[in-house]
């Protein structure tokens, strides 16, 4: 137990996110058997594909420091439920028209968050939390507060229903992108400027690196991403509605630190926020069959986060 490879592989978040996991389905198990069966899983795989999702671009936002945290995301999720069920409306015709609108208007919205942070510098709390309400406002404008909408029979059925090998198409869009992410963080120019200006804005600014379109760009992507989980949201759930989105914000955050990325910019990566998305799923599951009331579980997540930030979630990690 000596071995520095082993102590550092047991302390590596990626490892304790793990673990966690696994220790949370038994957990679940002793509290309810039959929690940990493969069609339970799947299902908790599937939730959580839709926070891994929208946790990606919040990934891109806290990695690239200035203690960016896109707190917009939970509204853009709305916005994009609710563009996408009026665009499908239950046809499948509407399906690729609702991607487009659903991602790329929240894709926009979060290039402004970008500008706000960047050139009028907002600090980024305060610029996606007005965001937050504008957006909230424009819904209630749009819907009148009524739901409307409703999933293409396609999309839910790819989302909910077995595609190939009793797995949902959802999980195998989640790898897609988890492959995409770990290419560019690790294999671009892009990737290696992200980690660069959350590292130190200032020597990226000095070496030649276009600190302000980066930032806009990451903040564009983390509402193009946001969107995308509003079509997933609308496809798991069928409806949508204005507030759907709201409970994705604090878990978006949790499953980022979880996962190892520094607070502080600059260090960590997705498959750390992928096992971190997969714990805070299961986490929620457990606290769900305990029956407790929706106000003790954000409490729980709360406390968790407030956790992670003194154990380890402002540290220089290995970028994973």
């Amino acid at each position: 137990m000596n071995n520095p490879r082993i102590l550092a592989a047991l302390g590596d978040p990626l490892t304790i996110a793990i673990a966690a996991s696994v220790g949370l389905l038994i957990v679940g198990e002793i509290l309810s058997p039959g929690f940990a069966q493969g069609s339970q899983i799947v299902r908790l795989l599937t939730i959580a594909a839709i926070l891994g999702i929208v946790a990606a671009g919040q990934n891109l936002v806290i990695l690239g420091g200035r203690e960016g945290i896109d707190l917009s995301v939970g509204s853009m999720i709305s916005l994009g439920a609710v563009l996408a069920g009026n665009m499908m409306d239950g046809q499948n015709s509407g399906i690729l028209p609702a991607l487009l609108i659903a991602g790329g208007i929240p894709f926009l919205i979060g290039l402004v968050n970008g500008i706000g942070v960047t050139f009028v510098r907002i600090p980024p709390l305060v610029m996606t939390l007005g965001m937050t309400a504008v957006i909230q406002g424009g819904l209630v404008v749009y819907s009148q507060g009524v739901p409307s909408g409703a999933a293409a029979p396609l999309l839910s059925a790819f989302i909910n229903q077995p595609l190939i090998l009793g797995i949902p198409g959802i999980l195998f869009v989640w790898v897609a992108i988890a492959l995409a992410m770990v290419f560019v963080l690790r294999r671009t120019a892009f990737g290696f400027a992200v980690y660069a200006i959350g590292s130190n804005e200032r020597a990226a600014t000095l070496v030649g690196l276009p600190v302000p379109l980066i930032r806009v760009l990451i903040y564009g992507l983390s509402g193009l991403f946001a969107g995308l989980a509003g079509v997933c949201v609308i496809g798991y759930t069928g409806t949508s509605f204005i507030s759907v989105g709201d409970q994705y914000v604090l878990p978006s955050v949790i499953a980022v630190v979880i996962g190892g990325t520094s607070l502080a910019g600059g260090a960590g990566g997705y498959l750390g926020t992928m096992a971190g998305a997969v714990a805070l799923t299961i986490l929620q599951s457990v606290l769900i069959t305990l029956n407790l009331e929706v106000w003790a579980r954000q409490v729980i997540f709360g406390v968790t986060l407030l956790a992670l930030m003194l154990l380890y979630g402002r540290q220089k990690k290995l970028r994973v």
